[in-house]
């Protein structure tokens, strides 16, 4: 069996390149205009864009592709109508109401046409098992209770839901403070790191203090609506809670965390991590334990 990975950027699809080839295993690379992945090597690759969406079924067909992963970032391209192709036509009412149902709706239905084309979707945590980490503290750090914070969480996944919108949030003293947006994990951190002060005598960067650069509020309602009474405060001290919204869509969607994401939890002064077992991914989990670990921060993943 031929699988095809629509590989978008980050460090995901390498990942899933190279748990392929262990098997024994060499995968199609399918990449979207405009989103080239970090993938090397000499692999077979597809180049492609949603205006001929139809014509790339037939091509992923003519190779022999029994199988498809989609896997990595890849933001909403602009569609230029006169590229559309005759073979992606009959597939433009579809995909318009489903982008009028937002991101997930959208990737549900471009999921259900790779299925009624005959592709079996395989999601990057049944590629590569090894993502999905054993609950438990993984720590030397060990979490406080967090029964209050993870309270409110669940009441923002479900606003999250509502709005199809993030997948992160960071929580403090039983309340949410900030929500992912649609800039992604990254953003979020990032609007809460410090900056580094090249001034500063300190040997660790991280250890600097946190700008204050978000509004705080009660719960998830109030991000969602847009309010923004409240003083705005630090990310300090908080945790970054990271989970899919209800019915997200994880063969195609699961969340992800990385190195890069326990590097800007610490510098944006949090002090862990808490993600569910079993829908949430780690890429390079000893990294990210020792990036942890090297701030006395926490990675528990909840049973």
């Amino acid at each position: 069996m031929t699988v095809a990975l629509i590989a978008g950027t980050g460090g995901l699809p390498p990942h899933l390149a190279s748990s392929l080839m262990a098997q024994g295993r060499t995968p199609i690379i399918c990449e979207m205009r405009g989103f080239q992945s970090e993938i090397n090597g000499e692999f077979a690759r597809v180049s492609f864009r949603i205006e001929t969406l139809g014509t790339f079924l037939e091509t992923l067909r003519s190779l022999n592709v029994t199988e498809v992963c989609m896997a990595g970032a890849v933001q909403r391209p602009d569609v230029d109508p006169s590229a559309i192709d005759p073979l992606t036509a009959p597939l433009v009412p579809r995909l318009m109401a489903a982008m009028a149902k937002g991101d997930d709706g959208t990737l549900r239905e471009i999921v259900t046409i790779f299925e009624e084309h005959g592709f079996a979707s395989v999601g990057a945590h049944e590629v590569a098992p090894d993502l999905l980490p054993m609950a438990g503290v993984h720590t030397k750090t060990v979490p406080p209770d967090l029964t209050r914070e993870l309270v409110a969480a669940q009441n923002a996944l479900t606003e999250m839901g509502r709005a199809d919108q993030g997948q992160a949030m960071l929580l403090r003293d039983g309340a949410v403070i900030a929500i992912e947006d649609a800039r992604g994990t990254s953003a979020l951190l990032q609007d809460h790191c410090a900056s580094l002060d090249p001034r500063s005598e300190a040997s660790d960067p991280i250890s600097l203090a946190v700008e204050t650069v978000s509004e705080a509020v009660n719960g998830a309602a109030d991000w969602l609506s847009g309010k923004t009474d409240k003083k705005p405060i630090t990310a300090d001290g908080a945790v970054l809670y990271k989970a899919p919204k209800p019915d997200q869509l994880l063969v195609a969607d699961m969340p992800l965390i990385g190195p890069e994401t326990a590097m800007q939890a610490a510098e944006a002064g949090l002090t862990g991590i808490v993600i569910p077992s079993g829908t949430v991914m780690v890429l390079d989990l000893p990294q990210v334990v020792a990036i942890l670990d090297a701030q006395d921060m926490f990675l528990w993943v909840s049973p």
